[in-house]
């Protein structure tokens, strides 16, 4: 069930170190520098067999990734590129083969399979992209690693430019 939970937990990973980021290859729209704000919200849950308690544990965990606050630099809101970041897939040794990866136009419309831990699951991410606000949401669909069947999870990721850096963080 260890190696279910890291599968689970990829569309958050993915989503946080590359949807969260708002430029496309053509540079269409830019994120501001500051301080973003991101909340996910578990928005389907649905596995097969698994106990309640880990249904419950899991939506714990997605709560937990909520809230988070992250500084980004001018520096680095140059340097953002979806695609790229895209294409490096999830790390821990996982990677993602994109059909399709449309970013542009202030639209993501992203679908692929990323394989973690020997798992392999079909991943879509759809949403907006504004200059103070992404939303963005994440279906991951696979096949249980014990047999029991399909496991879907959707999760709404949304991040939303809340000022300037807070005091302490670099410029």
């Amino acid at each position: 069930m260890k190696k279910f939970m890291t599968i689970a937990a990829l569309g958050v990973a993915l989503a946080v170190s590359g949807c969260g980021k708002s430029e496309n290859a053509g540079g269409t729209v830019k994120r501001e520098a500051g301080n973003w704000k991101t909340d996910v919200k578990l928005v389907k849950f649905d596995v097969p067999g698994m106990p309640p308690e880990m249904k419950d544990g899991m939506a714990k965990m997605m709560e937990g990734a909520s809230g988070m606050d992250q500084c980004f630099t001018q520096e680095q809101v140059d340097k953002e590129d979806i695609a790229s970041e895209l294409s490096k897939g999830p790390g821990n040794g996982g990677e993602c083969k994109w059909s399709k990866k449309e970013v542009a136009g202030g639209k993501i419309d992203v679908a692929g399979t990323c394989t973690a831990n020997g798992q392999t699951v079909d991943m879509t991410m759809a949403g907006t992209m504004e200059a103070k606000k992404t939303d963005v949401t994440i279906t991951t669909k696979g096949k249980m690693p014990t047999g029991q069947g399909a496991m879907e999870m959707v999760l709404q990721m949304t991040s939303t430019h809340t000022g300037p850096c807070k005091t302490g963080a670099t410029t």
